[in-house]
């Protein structure tokens, strides 16, 4: 029977280090952490990540604050908004929530965010960096995955990591995550895509296999080697008639066939989804202490 890597239950134990540390500082009279998140309009989806990210700051103890603004703003405005955070010193992360209306761009806003404060890890900086495997802040879902398999004790070093998704927010830094020369990688990685051929072959040899395609049920029971670890970062919406909602989420792993054979899995909901606001909270405590010390 596979364990599985709950993330609600990491994230209350990492999440309760985190606080002891900011309780540290504030006692050497320091102030908490900051993060501002920006909403631009009403997406019931994007109001209900950023409320979760305000109710971890809670959590923590860091100072949280939400920027709601009509999705009528111009683009002017928000970077205008942006460059007013960048230059305030008691701010220390600011996350932009994504999708944006249209007249927005998205790389603009992103690439406006100073890097010192970009705890998404998004910017071309930050991503240079990462790369590189410098130390600083990390994309949070890769991160919070990899802070989930430590919190779990899944050995990394020396394993065949498949990653099935190349999207700059999970799968290429996910591969570069585990691939560094750090506590958290040291794996041999090989990352696949809608155009590699033969993908059965490559999924057959992980022994960590993060699956992020956005493809319910993509990846089969067939694929997976006994005994992998499977990671689903896939959170998608399908209709479901014995549900209130009328839908249910789904990974993109066939769960109910492959937690029988893998010997750690992740659960869909419940598992990578409160990582990555981890991961989040994790990069503004590591801009912070940079600013104050460890």
């Amino acid at each position: 029977m596979a364990i599985i890597l709950n993330g609600v239950d990491a994230s209350v134990a990492i999440r309760s280090e985190m606080s002891a540390e900011v309780a540290q500082f504030v006692a050497k009279g320091h102030r908490p952490p900051h993060l501002v998140a920006i909403l631009v309009g009403t997406d019931g989806g994007s109001m209900t990540y950023v409320g979760a990210k305000k109710k971890a700051c809670d959590e923590i103890g860091f100072t949280g604050t939400v920027l709601h603004f009509e999705d009528t703003i111009t683009e002017d405005f928000l970077l205008s908004e942006i460059d007013r955070i960048n230059n305030d010193s008691n701010i220390d992360g600011l996350i932009v929530q994504l999708p944006l209306p249209k007249h927005i761009s998205e790389e603009k806003v992103t690439e406006a965010i100073l890097p010192s404060k970009d705890v998404d890890g998004f910017h071309d900086i930050n991503m240079g960096r990462l790369a590189k495997g410098s130390h600083g802040v990390k994309p949070a879902t890769p991160f919070g995955i990899t802070l989930l398999l430590k919190h779990y004790g899944i050995e990394i070093a020396g394993k065949h990591a498949v990653v099935l998704g190349r999207s700059n927010i999970v799968g290429r830094p996910m591969s570069m995550l585990l691939s560094a020369a750090a506590d958290y990688g040291n794996a041999t990685v090989t990352l696949c895509h809608s155009r590699t051929q033969n993908l059965k072959e490559y999924t057959l040899q992980a022994d960590i296999l993060v699956v992020a395609l956005g493809k319910p049920g993509f990846v089969t029971a067939d694929m997976v080697k006994p005994g992998a670890v499977v990671v689903d970062v896939g959170t998608t919406r399908v209709d479901d008639a014995s549900k209130k909602a009328g839908w249910k989420l789904m990974g993109d792993v066939d769960y109910p066939a492959i937690e029988p054979i893998a010997s750690a899995i992740t659960p869909v909901p419940k598992g990578v989804g409160p990582m990555t606001i981890t991961g989040l909270m994790m990069n503004t405590l590591v801009v912070y202490k940079e600013k104050f010390g460890s």
